[in-house]
């Protein structure tokens, strides 16, 4: 049976008599979501005071938001995002211990069962763009390196476009791969320099970014997804902090720690050590793995 409620429905007792049909018999966990979302949904209306026009257009914007996503595309994702939610969830569920590197948002285009490759590898199968050499170690809270650690990486290519985007115009795993890290925790492998690009703006959620004068836009980067035995897993991006958008990320991505140093290697001698063909663009950045709960 439902509670007792607050009395009849007034303006000022609004969400106490909504709460108050909520059976004590609702699992808890449920029960105090549905009371949270309630009382401030409640509260926004009373202080925004919309008319019932606005109201309409209100249903009418999240109705297109759900009529836009399918099986490849998840417009409420993307609203999430833009208003920073995504971003607070995934803060409040990876709250690591000091020193251990921060998360950030997975993406929409993550690829599994991507094939291994050996450390060293160039993962731009089509040449094009500008080359990049990504190093660094795989390291724990004690500084120490971490063997067997899987490394997925994926980004865009020159043009702001990952391969599943450009499905027949980029070769299938263009700018994706696997690495597995050996005794020393270290990890190489050659990309190109990825670019920045917008999220998808085609939608209501586009049009709204529109409206409030936002551009869709998410600065340079590269992601990672770090495993190993022992250690909580790692979602997280690095980022070119030189990119004009690192500032203002449309999904609010970006954070200092994870700043990484786009350096131009121009030195005969070190485009020569590297066996590269001619300049170079060199990120190093080591990455720290808070311990299993």
């Amino acid at each position: 049976m439902p509670a007792q409620t607050q009395g009849y429905f007034t303006e000022e007792n609004s969400a106490d008599v909504v709460v108050g049909q909520i059976a004590d018999t609702t699992e808890p966990r449920l029960a105090k979501v549905i009371e949270a979302v309630t009382r401030h949904l409640h509260a926004a209306v009373k202080e925004i005071e919309p008319t019932q026009e606005e109201w309409l257009a209100a249903i009418m914007f999240l109705t297109k938001t759900g009529q836009m996503s399918d099986d490849w595309r998840q417009e409420f994702i993307l609203l999430s995002d833009i208003f920073g939610v995504s971003m607070l969830v995934d803060a409040i569920n990876n709250r690591k211990p000091s020193g251990a590197s921060e998360s950030t948002v997975l993406g929409p285009f993550h690829v599994p069962d991507v094939p291994e490759l050996p450390m060293g590898s160039n993962i731009c199968l089509d040449g094009k763009g500008h080359p990049m050499l990504i190093k660094g170690r795989i390291l724990n809270t004690e500084g120490q390196p971490i063997e067997g650690t899987k490394i997925d990486v994926w980004q865009t290519n020159d043009d702001g476009f990952y391969d599943v985007q450009q499905k027949g115009i980029q070769p299938d795993f263009n700018l994706r791969g696997v690495f597995r890290t050996g005794a020393d925790g270290t990890y190489t492998f050659w990309g190109a320099k990825p670019r920045f690009y917008p999220i998808p703006d085609d939608g209501p959620v586009g049009k709204l970014l529109g409206s409030l004068g936002r551009h869709p836009y998410r600065p340079a980067h590269l992601h990672y997804i770090l495993e190993a035995e022992g250690y909580e897993t790692l979602i997280t991006h690095i980022f070119d902090p030189d990119d004009e958008y690192i500032n203002s990320d449309a999904v609010f991505g970006v954070k200092e720690s994870l700043l990484a140093k786009f350096d131009l290697i121009e030195v005969p001698d070190r485009i020569k050590e590297e066996g590269a063909e001619g300049p170079f663009y060199e990120v190093v950045h080591d990455f720290v793995l808070a311990p299993e709960a």
